[in-house]
């Protein structure tokens, strides 16, 4: 009776320190990311773009739609018309906030698609190894071949115009690079100790990827996969200005930047606005990428 008395309470001390070291680990993550105010600042701007987008219906000074030939290209700071309007009449403030809700789900939703399918890929073919590793790898590996931009184009070229289409192409353009991180890294974790008991107190693969490969293998792929918002938003914005991603009169920074590139001359300042925020949003994500890629680096 002692005896098992003591084995709860050690593995009750053993659950209460692992506990303490997780909660003390993201306590200094999220102290260094505090400490550091290029993060602070580029997650404040990626926030409020994204509020602004989020209650665009709420706070947009006018309708995203509504053309008027009277009123075209005006200068910023025209009556009624804080940021001009555009080659159709359009309040450019308007649009802008309304195309950041387009541009940020476009750049977030194929990273996310290409997180859970490349995540599982690559935990697979590290964990299992062998023939499936060889297959899930060279298979795709092939995608490696191309660049990512000619590789976007090529897809949503073969499929079509459209916002599906464009989050499948770049969702396909993401799955071989995050499946090669988590590969990488399944495979330097699958012969550790705790792997190798985990496995030999009987536990299935499925259990031990979830439960044990799953949680070393998430940070490492969810840093990786965050550098890759700012890319995503930047092929997607591409897209649309080459006429393979949102149909008009959709507003979206890169459709804009194309619709609107006739006027660089008479209105630059208009013409630059939608890359203007292209730039801006891209380089912030960059920039937190960075910076959580730092504070997770937390030395035990």
């Amino acid at each position: 009776m002692s005896v098992t008395i003591e084995l709860l309470a050690a593995r009750a001390g053993e659950t209460a320190r692992r506990r303490r070291s997780r909660g003390g680990y993201w306590l200094r993550v999220v102290r260094r990311l505090r400490r550091d105010p290029v993060t602070v600042v580029c997650a404040l701007v990626l926030l409020t773009i994204a509020v602004l987008a989020i209650a665009a219906p709420l706070i947009a000074p006018a309708n995203p739609y509504k053309t008027s030939m009277l009123n075209r290209l005006l200068a910023p700071g025209a009556p009624h018309h804080l940021l001009g309007t555009d080659e159709l009449g359009r309040d450019m403030l308007t649009r802008l906030i309304y195309g950041g809700r387009l541009s940020l789900f476009m750049g977030l939703t194929p990273v996310i698609n290409a997180l859970v399918i490349g995540g599982a890929l690559g935990i697979l073919a590290g964990y299992v190894g062998g023939a499936i590793n060889t297959g899930i790898m060279r298979t795709l590996e092939v995608f490696f071949a191309f660049p990512s931009v000619l590789l976007a184009i090529s897809l949503s070229g073969a499929l079509g115009a459209g916002i599906g289409n464009t989050l499948i192409s770049l969702t396909v353009v993401f799955i071989a690079p995050i499946a090669r991180v988590a590969e990488a890294v399944t495979t330097q974790i699958r012969s550790l100790d705790y792997i190798e008991a985990a496995r030999a107190s009987g536990a299935g693969a499925l259990t031990v990827m979830r439960v044990h490969v799953l949680r070393v293998v998430l940070g490492p792929i969810f840093i990786y996969a965050s550098s890759l918002i700012s890319v995503s938003i930047i092929l997607a914005s591409g897209l649309s200005f080459l006429g393979l991603g949102v149909k008009p009169p959709e507003p979206e920074w890169g459709l804009m930047l194309n619709t609107l590139r006739a006027a660089i001359y008479t209105s630059p300042v208009n013409a630059t606005l939608p890359g203007a925020m292209i730039f801006i949003t891209s380089i912030c994500f960059n920039l937190v990428s960075d910076g959580l890629r730092t504070a997770m680096d937390v030395k035990e």
